[in-house]
């Protein structure tokens, strides 16, 4: 068999030509010269996005070399686009660009003022560099097959109508996605929700914790401020005073949910999540850690998941370590110098993980959600806002745990 993502690639392919879909537009998968889309020869235009520190145990340890990898994906003669880049990724791109005869671009952030008073349906300022880039490699491809009505679009002043409803209706699951917990009781509802982000790079993360940071703070101001309309009825008064006393008045509690794979480097993912966060003024209450083994993607009764006694959990004991210590630290911004209580080699009769001051570990996804509901209806005077990060596969979970 071929690898995963081979596999995957063939199967797309298979059914693109059986769909005889109009275009197809492939992402890569690491990206590089040996990606299995670049069977693909003669794209009509290739895209390179913001490039970070992932990967990095194949595609290199620093920017130049990810950026040399990356560039692979290049074609003799086919244009290409970037987003602006740091120089020493920018520098390596542009040479590997000019040694294949490839026209590189860099495509600008786009600018809000052309979206006609709407707004960019995915959440972060990152994405308006995105959004840049997919207007770049849009336009080209409309360009190069015989759209001649948009020749000249790079210099518009204005975007088509198509282009402003794409950006502003375009939805992306598992990143800057905010889910309310639809299995929670009617009176706790709204109580718990859940903020999912898959960052997993440095970059990914720091850009995570800035948009929950941002995102919660706009629930609060809601929350605060949207009361019923009010008239001289001294019963609609009283409503209004009950409505902001149990559902409005609430104190919120801010929960981090986390796994990531073992080939990633918490040291580098966790700080800056915690330090961003910090610069707004968020702080976790708790941070849980679960096993990354998903009850969804086997394939077949033969593959069942592990018990929860089964499960080897010393990677998400070493993921709680790092986190007891970055808290401990000064980086913990408003948590100096706490001590961390851990029941060390003491399992949880419950949980069968281990819980310290700050944060716990769970053997398994639907553990930590059965905490989290029963911690929401032991405590009803508290919205609890979870933010789900460090692994797409975990926000996949989570979802579907959530979600009816």
């Amino acid at each position: 068999m071929p690898t995963y993502f081979r596999f995957l690639a063939l199967l797309a392919f298979k059914i693109f030509s059986a769909e005889q879909v109009d275009v197809a537009i492939l992402e890569v998968g690491l990206g590089g010269k040996f990606d299995a889309t670049n069977v693909v020869q003669k794209p009509i235009v290739c895209g390179i996005a913001s490039l970070g520190y992932d990967h990095m145990e194949i595609l290199g340890n620093t920017l130049a070399q990810i950026a040399g990898e990356k560039a692979g994906i290049f074609k003799d003669g086919i244009p290409a686009f970037t987003v602006p880049q740091p120089d020493e990724a920018m520098n390596v791109l542009e040479e590997k660009a000019s040694e294949l005869n490839v026209h590189l671009q860099v495509a600008e952030p786009l600018d809000a003022k052309l979206l006609n008073g709407l707004k960019l349906r995915l959440e972060g300022e990152h994405q308006y560099l995105n959004a840049g880039l997919a207007i770049a490699l849009s336009f080209t491809w409309l360009q190069r097959t015989g759209h001649h009505e948009f020749t000249h679009m790079e210099q518009a002043s204005s975007l088509p109508e198509q282009f402003i409803k794409g950006l502003t209706t375009a939805s992306l699951q598992g990143r800057a996605q905010i889910v309310t917990d639809q299995y929670i009781n009617a009176e706790s509802y709204g109580d718990l929700v859940f903020y999912l982000d898959g960052a997993h790079s440095p970059e990914s993360m720091e850009m995570c914790a800035r948009w929950f940071s941002l995102a919660i703070k706009e629930d609060s101001q809601k929350r605060t401020f949207n009361y019923p309309p009010q008239n001289n009825s001294e019963s609609t008064i009283e409503l209004v005073q009950e409505h902001h006393d149990e559902r409005y008045g609430k104190s919120s509690m801010q929960i981090l949910l986390f796994n990531c794979m073992s080939v990633r480097d918490p040291q580098l993912l966790l700080p800056p999540l915690m330090k961003a966060c910090a610069s707004h003024g968020v702080y976790f209450k708790k941070a849980l850690f679960v096993a990354n083994t998903s009850v969804y993607y086997k394939v077949g009764s033969h593959a069942l998941p592990p018990t929860d006694s089964q499960v080897n959990l010393s990677w998400q004991f070493a993921l709680q370590r790092v986190w007891e210590n970055l808290i401990q630290s000064d980086k913990g911004g408003e948590v100096k110098h706490a001590v961390a209580v851990c029941e060390e080699g003491k399992e949880d009769a419950k949980m069968s993980g281990r819980t310290c001051e700050n944060s716990a570990v769970f053997p398994s996804l639907p553990l930590a959600i059965k905490w989290l509901r029963e911690s929401v209806q032991r405590n009803r005077s508290v919205h609890y806002q979870v933010l789900v990060t460090g692994s797409l596969h975990l926000v996949g979970d989570v979802l579907r745990l959530v979600k009816k």
